[in-house]
């Protein structure tokens, strides 16, 4: 794939993971509430905060995974002990499936950095 394409195609697939997947899975495990549950998952979005705790607060070819206190391996951790929670699993799932996002984002910088 062209560099030029996945530069593209990379913010499309990472926001597109955040918003409407979520929509998705909350659809698919919790169709009882699937508007409630988007909006939760959506909502633990609030983890990249940590973000502003990094100089710069931005940086295109760092990966969160690892790098901020909310992305750490710990608290990746914790996310899955909120799993066998029934009050915190919607939570979890959110979280989780955040930090699969910008996992799989980390690849896709990686692939273009390696693309230059």
């Amino acid at each position: 794939m062209p560099a030029d394409f996945i530069r593209v195609l990379q913010p499309v697939v990472h926001y597109s993971f955040h918003f409407l997947v979520p929509g998705a899975i909350a659809f698919v495990f919790f169709r009882k509430q699937w508007k409630r549950a988007w909006l939760i998952m959506i909502g633990t979005m609030i983890i990249d905060a940590d973000h502003l705790l990094a100089t710069p607060i931005f940086d295109p070819g760092r990966c969160s995974i690892g790098y901020h206190p909310l992305h750490s391996y710990y608290a990746i951790a914790f996310y899955f002990i909120l799993l066998l929670f029934p009050k915190t699993r919607i939570i979890a799932v959110g979280l989780l499936f955040h930090m699969f996002t910008d996992w799989q984002d980390c690849h896709w910088s990686a692939i273009v950095m390696h693309i230059k």
